[in-house]
């Protein structure tokens, strides 16, 4: 668990043992799923003049003071640069990983590419634990984002206040975007689907 002071964490795994043989495993589901989700959003996540003057506005931003925050579109700056750095981040995470997976792919690699590997492996770990951490921090920090993340949509009032410019667009192209899963809304789709 990197510092022997996080080692009763290996417990959550089965203990020790366990947790060095799942953590390759668990490190290419993460590439897999990663992969989809890049797949899915790279295009709304391509940096843009609007992110500029969001960020230049970041005082604003942390102190809830969004009058004067420039417009949005689906996803700000802060939200492009957690996807772009674990875009990064997990790819070199998975590769510095098969360097050292000792089970499979020591005989391919000499001990100084292993060593220099794992203190790859352990920068790229820490910061993207910094990058989660972070974003995990901003999702509580904007009320209503935790349901967006976990339950895959917002009201129109938090479009309006976050992401006005993405809201406009759905509106435009009469799109209703994600919406709450209810009973209403299942017999919609079905007769939509029939």
């Amino acid at each position: 668990m990197f510092h022997p002071l996080l080692f009763w964490m290996s417990e959550f795994f089965g203990g020790g043992q366990w947790t060095r043989a799942i953590h390759p495993w668990i490190g290419i589901a993460l590439l897999i799923s990663y992969t989809g989700l890049i797949i899915q959003f790279w295009r709304d996540n391509l940096w843009n003049r609007d992110d500029l003057a969001w960020s230049l506005a970041m005082g604003r931003v942390l102190g809830n003071e969004e009058e004067g925050v420039p417009t949005v579109g689906r996803f700000n700056a802060g939200q492009k640069f957690v996807f772009w750095s674990m875009a990064l981040l997990i790819p070199v995470l998975f590769f510095t990983g098969i360097a050292v997976w000792e089970v499979y792919f020591s005989s391919y690699t000499s001990i100084e590419t292993q060593r220099v590997a794992l203190l790859i492996h352990s920068l790229a770990a820490i910061a993207a634990i910094i990058v989660w951490i972070t974003h995990v921090y901003a999702a509580i920090w904007v009320r209503g984002s935790m349901r967006a993340m976990t339950q895959g949509w917002v009201t129109p009032g938090w479009a309006w206040r976050h992401h006005r410019k993405w809201l406009r667009a759905l509106v435009a192209t009469g799109s209703t975007g994600p919406r709450p899963h209810t009973e209403d809304s299942a017999a919609h789709e079905a007769k939509e689907n029939s």
